[in-house]
């Protein structure tokens, strides 16, 4: 129940253990073009460009960056977190000009001040910023952000590792160009595959640069060849992680049976659980309620309280992993994830009760005796409406 990876689905694992074939082969080659078809649903896109990455979702990033940004190229970058900075990154090492949104960790990005930046830089190309920033919990207004690129003529890239399949992601309703993912959060998958998206806009830019993508493997006017469509022949550029893929195709099936808006509120409601649970503990989360993510956690460390010293001991006296914070919140908050096939009210259940046990017996200053009746009394006034198969 950390911020990812999460338990994976066994279904999951049992398609990963099916026998490899070659990725050429035309069975393989018909299971891609279902792939593309259920990453689509997942992020509610028509692009024809929708595939999945060989690589984590920091290979998505990267994807991204070095597709979309030519050396001069202005980039604004929104940071509220750990990722929002390694955005920032990607752009100053593929010799943007960056222009930086500055917001505090655990707050959305603001949207007055991205529009403030793009009124001061109109030669700005592209707006990049984190839906869903793993590091605090916050979930910024990709809609508004979206729209804030589109109005200035800028192309945005969005970082979804953590929202798929937890929250809403709507590429085409919010005009997004491009927008990547990670398999190991809500999609309950292995990591090592990063899904994106490209709109057509991106896609021409990609095509028409006047400079060669700086990697090679990452390159999608090659990458493009072997996802290809189902009206031309895939070309070989590399071999593809074939069990993997498996698992994605697994995974996502998983998910299109349950359904998006069903997903969306089962992680909705135990979050409501768990929030219940950390309340009657006396504990705050970082995030306000309406900018904060269901399935990522960031749970103020009471005062007095060695924080590492909880999670050492839920892992090894309750085989429970809850993560640390980063950078600027290390040592100030625990990140606990409620991702896909661990989001279910006995997990939240189980963690509310090992993380009072641990923190009672350190003496941590907390109401004991009250967080698993507060999260139990919510479970039983909305109690969820269906789980995962």
């Amino acid at each position: 129940m950390g911020p990812g990876p999460s338990n994976v689905n066994p279904r999951v694992l049992e398609a990963m253990s099916r026998p490899t074939i070659g990725h050429l082969d035309p069975e393989f080659v018909g299971m891609m073009d279902e792939l593309k078809a259920l990453l689509n649903f997942a992020f509610q896109t028509s692009n024809p460009l929708t595939i999945p990455v060989s690589g984590p979702g920091s290979a998505g990033m990267e994807t991204c960056f070095v597709n979309l940004v030519e050396p001069g190229d202005t980039v604004v970058v929104c940071q509220n977190g750990v990722f929002g900075g390694r955005m920032r990154e990607n752009a100053e090492r593929c010799g943007a000009s960056l222009v930086l949104v500055d917001d505090n960790w655990g707050a959305p990005v603001d949207p007055q001040k991205l529009e403030d930046a793009l009124k001061a830089h109109p030669e700005a190309k592209i707006v990049a910023f984190v839906h869903a920033e793993t590091s605090t919990g916050a979930q910024s207004d990709a809609a508004t952000l979206v729209d804030l690129a589109r109005a200035h003529d800028c192309l945005s890239i969005v970082d979804t590792v953590t929202s798929l399949g937890g929250t809403p992601v709507l590429v085409d309703e919010w005009g997004a160009d491009a927008v990547y993912s990670g398999t190991q959060k809500c999609l309950s998958c292995i990591p090592g595959l990063s899904p994106l998206s490209f709109s057509e806009r991106a896609v021409k830019a990609v095509q028409s640069r006047k400079t060669k993508v700086q990697s090679w493997f990452l390159d999608l006017n090659l990458v493009m060849g072997y996802w290809g469509s189902t009206t031309s022949k895939r070309t070989y550029h590399h071999t593809a992680p074939v069990n993997a893929l498996y698992g994605l195709h697994e995974a996502l099936s998983v998910l299109k049976e349950e359904g998006l808006e069903q997903a969306w509120t089962r992680h909705a409601a135990n979050h409501r659980a768990l929030k219940a649970g950390l309340e009657a503990m006396g504990l705050e989360l970082l995030v306000r309620e309406k900018h904060r993510l269901p399935q990522l956690n960031a749970v103020m460390v009471p005062d007095g309280v060695d924080e590492a010293a909880v999670r050492s001991r839920l892992l090894t006296d309750f085989n429970l992993e809850i993560g640390a914070g980063l950078g600027t919140l290390a040592g100030k908050v625990w990140r606990i994830g409620l991702m896909g096939y661990s989001c279910t009210p006995g997990n939240v259940l189980y963690c509310i009760s090992a993380l009072e046990t641990v923190l009672g017996s350190l003496d941590a200053p907390i109401q004991r005796g009250a967080a698993l009746a507060g999260a139990e009394s919510h479970l039983a006034a909305h109690p969820p409406e269906h789980v995962i198969a």
